[in-house]
């Protein structure tokens, strides 16, 4: 596996947990550098899912944009509260992301509201995040999200018309030490038809499902 060079990447602390032991629990982790399509996969995953899945809701210091709503699209969080949080290691993962001064993390607190309502947890991360709780869940299904190129990621990344020059180079840079790590996946599924991708990911959780019902 490669060693990725935090001093380029987000600054990410790395907490320990128990390993993934209960069956009926599954953690899925998603990742893929921005311009994948990550948001549409998700959105449409999850009213065709043929498993009980549910998001798990990522906490973050950045204030909420128009229509964000606590709780639905993240746990917005004063940075003195992130910061205790993540001193009383109740992040499964946290970072500081693209060198905004922002930082995400994924509340353990997230994934045990999932598993008492007897569902499986969709993590949504980047790839250090990913590294970090293929460690703490070695038996989690992780799938990673592409686009056909590297030159896709930018186009996408424009047309979103929503983020400065400085931004975007710094997520086209990041998607390309990301794409390094892609191999460390279980799945890699390339998202250049939406409706295939989708379709791809369903068949990837149905199997897992069926491999646990053996």
């Amino acid at each position: 596996m490669n060693s990725m060079n935090l001093a380029d990447g987000p600054h990410r602390t790395v907490t320990a947990d128990s390993a993934q032991t209960d069956t009926s629990f599954q953690v899925v982790v998603l990742s893929g550098p921005s311009g994948s399509g990550k948001t549409t996969i998700i959105k449409r995953l999850l009213g065709t899912t043929p498993v009980p899945l549910m998001m798990s809701i990522s906490a973050t210091t950045r204030p909420p944009r128009q229509n964000e709503v606590d709780g639905q699209h993240y746990h917005f969080l004063s940075p003195e509260d992130f910061e205790r949080y993540r001193q009383n290691d109740e992040f499964l993962e946290c970072a500081e992301v693209h060198k905004t001064g922002y930082w995400y993390g994924t509340l353990r607190s997230e994934l045990d509201r999932i598993r008492s309502a007897g569902a499986w947890a969709l993590v949504e991360v980047d790839v250090e995040g990913a590294l970090n709780i293929m460690k703490q869940y070695p038996e989690a299904l992780t799938i990673f999200l592409q686009t056909p190129s590297v030159d896709e990621y930018e186009n996408r990344l424009r047309a979103r018309g929503t983020e400065s020059e400085e931004l975007i180079q710094r997520r086209l840079q990041t998607a390309r030490r990301e794409l390094e790590f892609a191999d460390c996946y279980r799945f890699r599924v390339v998202n250049d038809d939406l409706d295939r991708a989708v379709q791809e990911i369903c068949e990837i959780l149905a199997n897992r499902q069926a491999e646990l019902h053996a």
